[in-house]
């Protein structure tokens, strides 16, 4: 979305997908669980009283309905009892009341909520019920809100590390995106509210977003860009999608009639409403035409938006059919009624809760499943506390808050709780805890405004360390038992409306981890970010790295938990962290960020398609996390030795924790084949599942692949294919660390 203002401040292998309605109190389930889930789909059922609703209408009265009428709703009809379409902002939790008319916060005091984890850090659970448990906890936060949409989630493939919203973005993985959206919308959409299903489509860089023209082949749009917005609509049946700003193969994208009417709409059967992103939209009848209903923006009176008095106009002067009208109004009065927003069935709308104890707590338990374990030398971690008498906490990013920040949707929340509130809350009394800020958070002021500039690299930092600060963080960590460096970024560098300059470390940081570890060897470093960034270095030097992200209100008290071994990690990276930012595809192709226009050069190999066929190594591969236990997985089988195309394979194998501490494990199913007659990926994420196996023990993990999911899509034929022949079915616990592999044939 753009603001106006700046805030400163699976597995679930293959499964299909039914919904099944969770209490608000104990909507966190345990990962090990397999859940299957389906949304419900837009029902016909309330056609009739829809027909007699718009045969009473004026054409103004109709056209009021699909443009915005405040910064965050869409015009009702109150004499007809049809309320206005009411919108919250929603990647990390519900947004605060802002103005009607412009982006000034309301400033009232009935809006705080939980602040959840974003995107990435859901993702890197890599576990289907914490994606349905984010969903429904926030989908009680929205109603509690009054409010009928959620613009949210995010699910655009992180093509670049540099992204400005990658910490929003859930995956480079087409698979995983889908397995945690679907859940996601199925858990928000229980509670009688819309997912808006965000951006459709190919909406990759904040870099030009407003008008850089995309260009994909066909194949590659299929199976890298669609597939979680195609799963979005099919399986979990989202009532809403919002396009994107940018353009498609030389149309803007809220009116391009391929993406919108043809793919959208006549293939994959969407009965919802497609919303526009925030002064998205350039036209008037070929936008309404094309497949967009509602348009939404801020930059000028609302009245003057495409879809106001210019389609008044353009009907009156028969440019466009009242018929044509009718059908945009009919759509969003579908959605309203299917969330029982009007009509007889309100009363029985979901009430919802907020910023409720049982919230924050699903918010926890998402966190601690987030956090990945990247290094653990000589089991630095869990902390061991024997003859510790003091602890030097060093980082800006100890007491930042993510909350708020940046050039987009945050949340207002009375609890968030840092990293030193999380030590302190956790440590023993008797542990002196040295607190030492470390590094500033500075920028050049000359360019600071560039922050929201999408024409910009992004935010220029200082990166000069204060000499003071530095001093004091070395006598700190001089002067105690162990120290924790909490760095990485933080959701002013890290922002929507500009992608990053760079994936080096900001505000010196990189020589303050040096120098702190120079001056005590029993030094963790703890990265709090939303996307990769250049650690190699530090990744050397120090015994202990763990990875975190804008990790929601209990995000301090789940870090702790895990740095003292209350909870064992188990995320795992959602993405690709590369040694080198010319190692990553779009940018080893020269196709990032392109000018005016911008190519998918690397065409299907994007993430660790790319590093695992091209053989490049990564610094830490997707899929990657580590325990503090041991997992063996041994008599990896299928269920027979070959297939139909039709069928199912059943995968099974044994994960075995050979450790001392019950863990989970993330089973990561990915299948290869090297004689295909067209270009495929070395491997690709098939299946997955997490399980939860107590030390000593073995359990036995079943993933489900159906057939159609090897298939590639045929651009000649228009159609998916599944080739006949040999497949290698790889299970491992990343993309790089295969264990067991077994062979197929298909018929």
């Amino acid at each position: 979305m753009k603001n106006k203002m700046i805030y400163l401040s699976i597995a679930f292998a293959l499964v299909t997908f039914t919904s099944c309605k969770k209490d608000a109190q104990s909507s966190g389930t345990d990962s090990a669980k397999t859940e299957e889930y389906k949304g419900k789909e837009i029902g016909s059922e309330f056609d009739a009283e829809i027909d007699k609703l718009v045969a009473q209408m004026t054409l103004e009265e109709k056209i009021g309905m699909l443009h915005g009428n405040s910064m965050f709703t869409s015009g009702g009809v109150k004499r007809l009892g049809i309320p206005e379409l009411k919108m919250a902002d929603g990647p990390l939790g519900v947004r605060e009341e802002i103005s009607r008319d412009n982006w000034a916060p309301a400033g009232l005091t009935n809006d705080f909520a939980t602040y959840y984890p974003a995107g990435g850090g859901l993702a890197a659970t890599w576990n289907a019920d914490m994606a349905y448990t984010f969903g429904n906890s926030v989908g009680q936060e929205l109603r509690a809100r009054d409010k009928d949409m959620l613009l949210s989630p995010a699910i655009n493939i992180v093509r670049t590390p540099l992204g400005g919203r990658t910490y929003e973005y859930m995956s480079e993985d087409p698979f995983l995106n889908k397995k945690i959206a679907v859940p996601l919308i199925v858990g928000l959409q229980d509670n009688d509210v819309m997912a808006c299903v965000k951006h459709y489509a190919a909406n990759n860089q904040e870099t030009n977003r407003d008008f850089v023209d995309v260009q994909i082949d066909e194949r590659t749009l299929r199976e890298i860009y669609l597939p979680a917005f195609e799963a979005s609509i099919k399986d979990a049946h989202a009532y809403s999608v919002m396009g994107a700003y940018n353009k498609f193969r030389g149309e803007y994208l809220c009116e391009n009639d391929y993406m919108l009417n043809k793919i959208l709409r006549d293939e994959w059967g969407f009965k919802g409403v497609v919303v526009s992103d925030w002064a998205a939209v350039h036209s008037t009848v070929k936008s309404l035409k094309n497949g967009l209903d509602i348009e939404m923006g801020t930059p000028k009176p609302f009245n003057e938006f495409f879809l106001a008095d210019k389609l008044i106009a353009a009907a009156k002067n028969k440019e466009i059919s009242e018929t044509e009208i009718d059908i945009h109004v009919k759509r969003i009065l579908r959605t309203l009624f299917q969330v029982k927003a009007m009509g007889s069935q309100s009363k029985d709308r979901v009430k919802g809760s907020i910023a409720t104890e049982a919230h924050y707590q699903d918010a926890y338990k998402i966190a601690t499943e987030a956090i990945v374990l990247l290094k653990n030398d000589n089991n630095a971690l869990p902390l061991k506390l024997d003859g510790v008498k003091s602890i030097a906490v060093i980082g800006n990013n100890a007491t930042k808050k993510n909350a708020l920040g940046g050039f987009g949707a945050g949340v207002k929340t009375k609890r968030e709780v840092t990293p030193l509130e999380g030590l302190k809350n956790r440590l023993p009394k008797s542990i002196k805890i040295n607190y030492a800020e470390g590094y500033l958070e500075r920028y050049d002021e000359k360019n600071k405004g560039n922050l929201g500039n999408i024409t910009s690299n992004g935010p220029v930092t200082i990166d000069q360390l204060d000499s003071a600060k530095l001093q004091e963080a070395i006598e700190a960590a001089k002067n105690s038992d162990v120290a924790i460096i909490f760095a990485g970024s933080n959701r002013d560098y890290e922002t929507e409306a500009s992608d990053r300059r760079t994936l080096k470390l900001p505000f010196g940081q990189e020589e303050l981890i040096q120098k702190v570890l120079a001056v005590n060897p029993r030094t963790i470093v703890v990265m709090i970010a939303g996307a990769p960034f250049d650690i190699d270095a530090v990744s050397k030097k120090t015994s202990a790295l763990v990875w975190s992200w804008f990790n929601g209100s209990e995000g301090g008290n789940a870090l702790a938990d895990v740095l003292l071994g209350k909870i064992n990690p188990s995320g795992k990276l959602p993405w690709t962290m590369p040694k080198n930012i010319m190692d990553s595809p779009a940018h080893a192709t020269k196709s990032f960020p392109g000018g005016k226009t911008v190519n998918y050069a690397e065409g299907i190999l994007v993430g660790y398609r790319w590093f695992d066929t091209k053989n490049i190594a990564p610094l830490y591969p997707f899929g990657f996390g580590l325990s503090y236990t041991t997992f063996d997985l041994d008599n990896a089988k299928t269920d027979k030795t070959s297939y139909e195309p039709t069928e199912t394979i059943t995968v099974t194998v044994d994960v075995k924790n050979t450790g001392k501490v019950d863990g989970k494990e993330v089973v990561q199913l990915y299948t290869s084949k090297t004689d295909s007659k067209v270009t495929r990926a070395a491997k690709e994420l098939k299946g997955f599942k997490k399980v939860l196996v107590k030390a000593g023990s073995s359990n036995t993990v079943t993933i489900q692949l159906p057939v159609k999911e090897l298939a590639y899509y045929d651009v000649a034929t228009k159609k998916w294919t599944v080739e006949p022949g040999k497949y290698t079915l790889k299970l491992g616990n990343s993309s790089r660390d295969i264990k067991k592999e077994i062979s197929v044939t298909i018929k």
